[in-house]
Protein backbone atom coordinates (compact mmCIF):
# COMPACT_ATOMS: atom_id res chain seq x y z
CA UNK A 1 0.00 0.00 0.00
CA UNK A 2 1.53 3.22 -1.34
CA UNK A 3 2.25 5.74 1.44
CA UNK A 4 -0.14 8.24 0.09
CA UNK A 5 -3.48 5.44 0.33
CA UNK A 6 -2.22 4.92 3.70
CA UNK A 7 -2.25 8.32 5.09
CA UNK A 8 -5.67 8.91 2.95
CA UNK A 9 -6.83 5.84 4.97
CA UNK A 10 -5.35 7.19 8.46
CA UNK A 11 -7.24 10.34 7.94
CA UNK A 12 -10.46 8.61 6.87
CA UNK A 13 -10.42 6.53 9.64
CA UNK A 14 -9.53 9.87 12.28
CA UNK A 15 -12.77 11.54 10.71
CA UNK A 16 -15.06 7.82 11.27
CA UNK A 17 -13.78 7.58 14.76
CA UNK A 18 -14.11 11.87 15.81
CA UNK A 19 -17.76 11.19 14.32
CA UNK A 20 -18.68 8.10 16.29
CA UNK A 21 -17.84 9.63 19.30
CA UNK A 22 -19.48 12.73 19.19
CA UNK A 23 -23.19 12.66 19.25
CA UNK A 24 -23.66 16.39 18.90
CA UNK A 25 -21.47 19.86 18.99
CA UNK A 26 -20.92 21.12 22.49
CA UNK A 27 -21.55 24.45 23.07
CA UNK A 28 -20.39 26.85 26.46
CA UNK A 29 -18.43 30.29 26.91
CA UNK A 30 -15.04 30.76 28.79
CA UNK A 31 -15.79 34.40 31.00
CA UNK A 32 -14.23 37.01 30.75
CA UNK A 33 -11.24 37.40 32.36
CA UNK A 34 -8.55 40.64 32.95
CA UNK A 35 -8.38 42.68 29.69
CA UNK A 36 -10.03 39.75 27.44
CA UNK A 37 -13.39 39.27 26.77
CA UNK A 38 -15.40 35.87 26.68
CA UNK A 39 -14.53 32.84 24.67
CA UNK A 40 -17.44 30.79 23.01
CA UNK A 41 -16.52 26.92 22.77
CA UNK A 42 -17.83 24.77 20.29
CA UNK A 43 -16.76 21.10 20.72
CA UNK A 44 -17.56 17.20 19.93
CA UNK A 45 -19.45 16.50 22.81
CA UNK A 46 -21.83 12.63 23.83
CA UNK A 47 -24.42 14.64 25.48
CA UNK A 48 -27.77 15.34 23.70
CA UNK A 49 -28.20 18.20 21.40
CA UNK A 50 -31.41 20.76 22.21
CA UNK A 51 -32.20 24.12 20.38
CA UNK A 52 -30.33 26.99 22.39
CA UNK A 53 -30.84 30.42 21.13
CA UNK A 54 -28.21 33.15 21.25
CA UNK A 55 -28.97 36.69 19.62
CA UNK A 56 -31.36 36.28 16.83
CA UNK A 57 -30.06 32.51 16.20
CA UNK A 58 -31.53 29.30 16.96
CA UNK A 59 -28.70 26.68 17.22
CA UNK A 60 -29.19 22.59 17.92
CA UNK A 61 -25.93 22.32 20.34
CA UNK A 62 -25.61 20.25 23.77
CA UNK A 63 -25.24 23.46 25.82
CA UNK A 64 -22.80 22.79 28.49
CA UNK A 65 -22.06 19.30 26.86
CA UNK A 66 -19.55 16.48 27.79
CA UNK A 67 -16.86 17.33 25.70
CA UNK A 68 -15.07 13.83 23.76
CA UNK A 69 -11.49 13.62 21.99
CA UNK A 70 -11.96 14.55 18.49
CA UNK A 71 -9.06 15.20 16.38
CA UNK A 72 -6.93 17.03 18.48
CA UNK A 73 -6.76 20.01 17.22
CA UNK A 74 -8.36 23.47 18.50
CA UNK A 75 -8.58 26.11 16.12
CA UNK A 76 -9.52 29.63 16.89
CA UNK A 77 -11.62 32.27 15.02
CA UNK A 78 -11.38 36.12 15.10
CA UNK A 79 -14.53 37.45 14.35
CA UNK A 80 -14.93 40.96 12.29
CA UNK A 81 -15.51 44.47 13.05
CA UNK A 82 -18.73 44.36 14.92
CA UNK A 83 -18.57 40.89 15.09
CA UNK A 84 -20.00 37.93 17.17
CA UNK A 85 -19.34 34.26 17.57
CA UNK A 86 -23.03 33.19 16.32
CA UNK A 87 -22.77 34.78 12.47
CA UNK A 88 -19.64 31.97 12.68
CA UNK A 89 -21.84 29.20 14.04
CA UNK A 90 -22.02 26.79 10.79
CA UNK A 91 -18.52 26.86 10.01
CA UNK A 92 -17.64 26.15 13.78
CA UNK A 93 -20.31 22.91 13.13
CA UNK A 94 -18.54 22.06 10.16
CA UNK A 95 -15.02 22.26 12.09
CA UNK A 96 -16.73 20.18 15.25
CA UNK A 97 -17.76 17.45 13.03
CA UNK A 98 -14.27 17.05 11.51
CA UNK A 99 -13.21 17.02 15.50
CA UNK A 100 -11.56 20.35 15.92
CA UNK A 101 -12.40 22.06 18.81
CA UNK A 102 -13.56 25.49 18.02
CA UNK A 103 -12.99 28.65 20.24
CA UNK A 104 -14.34 32.57 19.41
CA UNK A 105 -12.90 35.17 21.32
CA UNK A 106 -14.94 38.07 21.80
CA UNK A 107 -12.56 41.15 20.75
CA UNK A 108 -12.50 43.70 23.19
CA UNK A 109 -13.62 47.29 22.03
CA UNK A 110 -14.71 45.82 18.61
CA UNK A 111 -17.50 43.65 18.64
CA UNK A 112 -21.47 43.15 18.66
CA UNK A 113 -21.84 45.41 21.41
CA UNK A 114 -18.87 47.71 21.62
CA UNK A 115 -17.20 49.31 18.58
CA UNK A 116 -15.60 52.24 20.24
CA UNK A 117 -12.15 51.27 19.56
CA UNK A 118 -12.73 49.16 16.26
CA UNK A 119 -9.73 50.49 13.85
CA UNK A 120 -6.01 50.35 14.61
CA UNK A 121 -6.88 50.10 18.80
CA UNK A 122 -8.14 46.90 17.72
CA UNK A 123 -5.79 45.25 15.48
CA UNK A 124 -2.84 45.94 17.86
CA UNK A 125 -4.74 43.50 20.79
CA UNK A 126 -6.21 41.59 18.35
CA UNK A 127 -3.21 38.88 18.08
CA UNK A 128 -2.51 38.86 21.88
CA UNK A 129 -6.17 38.17 22.23
CA UNK A 130 -5.85 34.74 20.18
CA UNK A 131 -3.07 33.75 22.16
CA UNK A 132 -4.57 34.24 25.30
CA UNK A 133 -7.64 32.33 23.81
CA UNK A 134 -5.43 29.79 23.40
CA UNK A 135 -4.01 29.37 26.97
CA UNK A 136 -7.59 29.77 27.99
CA UNK A 137 -8.52 26.54 26.59
CA UNK A 138 -5.20 24.96 27.54
CA UNK A 139 -6.14 25.50 31.08
CA UNK A 140 -9.64 24.29 31.38
CA UNK A 141 -9.31 20.90 32.90
CA UNK A 142 -12.10 20.10 30.17
CA UNK A 143 -10.26 20.65 27.28
CA UNK A 144 -6.66 20.79 28.25
CA UNK A 145 -6.63 16.97 27.67
CA UNK A 146 -8.37 16.89 24.67
CA UNK A 147 -6.00 19.12 21.97
CA UNK A 148 -2.35 19.72 21.60
CA UNK A 149 -1.01 22.72 22.48
CA UNK A 150 1.54 22.85 19.52
CA UNK A 151 -0.53 22.86 16.29
CA UNK A 152 -3.18 25.39 16.08
CA UNK A 153 -5.27 26.54 13.65
CA UNK A 154 -6.48 30.38 13.10
CA UNK A 155 -9.39 31.22 11.16
CA UNK A 156 -10.15 35.52 10.47
CA UNK A 157 -12.56 37.46 9.14
CA UNK A 158 -12.11 40.89 8.10
CA UNK A 159 -10.57 42.78 11.00
CA UNK A 160 -10.10 38.93 11.80
CA UNK A 161 -8.21 38.60 8.83
CA UNK A 162 -5.83 40.89 9.58
CA UNK A 163 -5.15 39.15 12.88
CA UNK A 164 -4.66 36.36 10.66
CA UNK A 165 -1.85 38.11 8.69
CA UNK A 166 -0.19 39.41 11.55
CA UNK A 167 -0.04 36.33 13.08
CA UNK A 168 1.47 34.70 9.69
CA UNK A 169 4.22 37.16 9.89
CA UNK A 170 3.22 40.07 8.74
CA UNK A 171 3.72 43.42 9.98
CA UNK A 172 1.25 46.69 9.58
CA UNK A 173 1.69 50.44 10.62
CA UNK A 174 -1.09 52.96 10.82
CA UNK A 175 1.04 54.95 8.65
CA UNK A 176 0.65 53.21 6.10
CA UNK A 177 -3.19 52.70 6.29
CA UNK A 178 -2.87 56.80 6.10
CA UNK A 179 -0.86 56.45 3.20
CA UNK A 180 -3.43 54.32 1.64
CA UNK A 181 -6.39 56.37 2.57
CA UNK A 182 -4.39 59.81 0.85
CA UNK A 183 -3.34 57.98 -2.53
CA UNK A 184 -6.59 55.91 -2.67
CA UNK A 185 -9.88 57.41 -0.53
CA UNK A 186 -12.39 57.54 -3.45
CA UNK A 187 -11.49 54.35 -4.23
CA UNK A 188 -11.14 52.64 -1.31
CA UNK A 189 -13.48 54.71 1.16
CA UNK A 190 -15.62 52.01 2.97
CA UNK A 191 -11.84 50.88 4.41
CA UNK A 192 -10.87 54.02 5.16
CA UNK A 193 -14.49 55.62 7.40
CA UNK A 194 -16.01 52.62 8.01
CA UNK A 195 -19.57 52.79 8.20
CA UNK A 196 -19.70 56.43 9.22
CA UNK A 197 -20.74 57.54 6.05
CA UNK A 198 -20.12 56.76 1.72
CA UNK A 199 -19.99 58.75 -1.29
CA UNK A 200 -23.01 59.90 -3.33
CA UNK A 201 -21.55 61.79 -5.88
CA UNK A 202 -22.96 64.93 -4.88
CA UNK A 203 -21.83 68.01 -3.98
CA UNK A 204 -21.23 66.57 -0.77
CA UNK A 205 -18.73 64.08 -1.47
CA UNK A 206 -15.73 66.78 -1.36
CA UNK A 207 -16.53 67.42 2.42
CA UNK A 208 -16.52 64.36 3.26
CA UNK A 209 -13.69 63.23 1.72
CA UNK A 210 -11.82 66.52 3.78
CA UNK A 211 -13.59 65.70 6.89
CA UNK A 212 -12.65 61.96 6.30
CA UNK A 213 -8.71 62.72 5.70
CA UNK A 214 -8.62 65.84 8.49
CA UNK A 215 -9.56 62.75 11.27
CA UNK A 216 -7.76 59.92 9.44
CA UNK A 217 -4.17 62.46 9.92
CA UNK A 218 -4.47 62.37 13.94
CA UNK A 219 -5.83 59.43 14.06
CA UNK A 220 -3.47 57.12 11.90
CA UNK A 221 -0.15 59.47 13.27
CA UNK A 222 1.84 56.31 14.25
CA UNK A 223 5.07 55.36 12.34
CA UNK A 224 5.48 52.48 14.66
CA UNK A 225 5.36 49.06 13.09
CA UNK A 226 3.32 45.88 14.82
CA UNK A 227 3.86 42.36 14.74
CA UNK A 228 3.20 39.25 16.95
CA UNK A 229 4.49 35.48 16.62
CA UNK A 230 2.41 32.65 18.67
CA UNK A 231 5.03 29.70 18.23
CA UNK A 232 2.21 27.27 18.65
CA UNK A 233 0.02 28.34 15.95
CA UNK A 234 0.74 26.27 12.46
CA UNK A 235 -1.73 27.61 9.88
CA UNK A 236 -3.67 30.29 9.63
CA UNK A 237 -6.56 31.85 6.42
CA UNK A 238 -7.67 34.55 6.27
CA UNK A 239 -11.19 35.46 4.52
CA UNK A 240 -11.36 39.32 2.91
CA UNK A 241 -8.69 40.64 5.39
CA UNK A 242 -7.72 44.14 6.04
CA UNK A 243 -4.38 44.44 4.49
CA UNK A 244 -3.90 48.12 3.07
CA UNK A 245 -1.40 48.55 6.17
CA UNK A 246 0.72 45.80 5.60
CA UNK A 247 4.33 45.99 4.11
CA UNK A 248 3.88 43.34 1.87
CA UNK A 249 7.19 41.96 2.18
CA UNK A 250 6.61 40.94 5.31
CA UNK A 251 3.66 38.58 3.47
CA UNK A 252 6.11 37.18 0.93
CA UNK A 253 7.08 34.06 2.90
CA UNK A 254 4.81 33.38 5.53
CA UNK A 255 6.35 31.22 8.68
CA UNK A 256 3.58 28.67 8.41
CA UNK A 257 0.62 27.79 5.59
CA UNK A 258 -1.86 31.07 4.84
CA UNK A 259 -4.91 30.17 3.61
CA UNK A 260 -6.43 33.24 1.65
CA UNK A 261 -10.47 33.90 0.97
CA UNK A 262 -11.50 36.17 -1.33
CA UNK A 263 -14.60 38.11 -2.40
CA UNK A 264 -14.97 39.24 -5.63
CA UNK A 265 -18.11 41.61 -5.54
CA UNK A 266 -16.39 43.10 -1.78
CA UNK A 267 -17.77 46.83 -1.70
CA UNK A 268 -15.75 47.35 2.23
CA UNK A 269 -12.33 45.89 1.44
CA UNK A 270 -12.12 46.69 -2.13
CA UNK A 271 -9.57 43.14 -3.24
CA UNK A 272 -7.23 45.07 -5.19
CA UNK A 273 -6.11 47.18 -2.17
CA UNK A 274 -6.47 44.41 0.18
CA UNK A 275 -6.74 40.61 -0.64
CA UNK A 276 -5.17 40.85 -4.24
CA UNK A 277 -2.53 42.70 -3.04
CA UNK A 278 -1.95 39.76 -0.49
CA UNK A 279 -2.17 37.27 -3.35
CA UNK A 280 0.31 39.16 -5.27
CA UNK A 281 3.23 39.22 -2.91
CA UNK A 282 2.57 36.02 -1.14
CA UNK A 283 3.61 32.71 -3.68
CA UNK A 284 3.03 30.51 -1.21
CA UNK A 285 -0.05 31.21 -0.14
CA UNK A 286 -2.89 28.87 -0.88
CA UNK A 287 -6.30 30.06 -1.97
CA UNK A 288 -8.67 28.00 -0.22
CA UNK A 289 -11.86 29.88 -1.79
CA UNK A 290 -12.26 32.62 -4.39
CA UNK A 291 -15.74 33.69 -5.09
CA UNK A 292 -16.52 36.24 -7.90
CA UNK A 293 -19.70 36.89 -6.62
CA UNK A 294 -19.57 37.20 -3.69
CA UNK A 295 -19.51 40.07 -1.16
CA UNK A 296 -18.01 41.13 2.44
CA UNK A 297 -20.41 38.93 4.24
CA UNK A 298 -21.62 36.57 2.31
CA UNK A 299 -19.65 33.62 4.21
CA UNK A 300 -21.35 34.67 7.26
CA UNK A 301 -23.74 32.20 8.18
CA UNK A 302 -25.82 32.28 9.06
CA UNK A 303 -26.32 35.39 7.49
CA UNK A 304 -26.19 38.12 9.81
CA UNK A 305 -30.20 39.65 10.45
CA UNK A 306 -31.45 42.71 11.23
CA UNK A 307 -29.29 45.32 9.52
CA UNK A 308 -30.25 48.35 8.02
CA UNK A 309 -28.33 51.26 5.96
CA UNK A 310 -25.15 50.94 4.84
CA UNK A 311 -24.06 48.17 7.09
CA UNK A 312 -26.66 46.13 4.77
CA UNK A 313 -25.62 47.12 1.58
CA UNK A 314 -22.01 45.89 2.67
CA UNK A 315 -22.45 42.90 4.77
CA UNK A 316 -25.68 41.63 2.36
CA UNK A 317 -25.19 39.64 -0.46
CA UNK A 318 -24.97 41.19 -3.98
CA UNK A 319 -27.39 40.31 -6.68
CA UNK A 320 -26.40 36.77 -8.24
CA UNK A 321 -24.68 35.24 -4.97
CA UNK A 322 -25.60 31.52 -4.45
CA UNK A 323 -25.52 30.87 -0.92
CA UNK A 324 -24.73 27.14 -1.92
CA UNK A 325 -21.43 28.14 -2.48
CA UNK A 326 -20.95 28.70 1.53
CA UNK A 327 -21.41 25.24 2.17
CA UNK A 328 -18.73 24.25 -0.33
CA UNK A 329 -16.22 27.18 1.21
CA UNK A 330 -16.66 25.79 4.50
CA UNK A 331 -15.43 22.32 2.91
CA UNK A 332 -12.67 23.98 1.68
CA UNK A 333 -11.79 25.44 4.99
CA UNK A 334 -12.05 22.24 7.26
CA UNK A 335 -10.35 20.01 4.21
CA UNK A 336 -7.71 23.18 4.34
CA UNK A 337 -6.62 22.96 8.33
CA UNK A 338 -7.16 19.15 8.47
CA UNK A 339 -4.04 18.97 5.79
CA UNK A 340 -1.97 21.73 7.87
CA UNK A 341 -2.94 20.54 11.54
CA UNK A 342 -3.23 16.62 11.29
CA UNK A 343 -0.84 14.04 11.34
Amino acid sequence: MTHFKRSTLLALALALCSTLAAASVGLTQLPATGDDGPITLFYPSDSAAAPVKRGAVTLDVAWQGQPVRGNGRLVVMSHGSGGAAWERSDLARDLVEAGFVVALPEHQGDNWHDMSQAGPDSWKRRPTEVSHAIDAVLRDARFAPLVAADRVGVYGMSAGGHTALTLAGGRWSPSLLLKHCEAHLAEDFQSCVGLTTQLRGNVFDGLKKAIALFVLRRKLDDTAWYSHDDPRIRALAAEVPFAADFDMASLAAPRVPLGLLRAGQDAWLVPRFHIDAVMAACASCEIVADLPSAGHGSLLSPPPMGLGGLAATLLGDPPGFDRAQVPMAHRQIVQFFSRHLLP
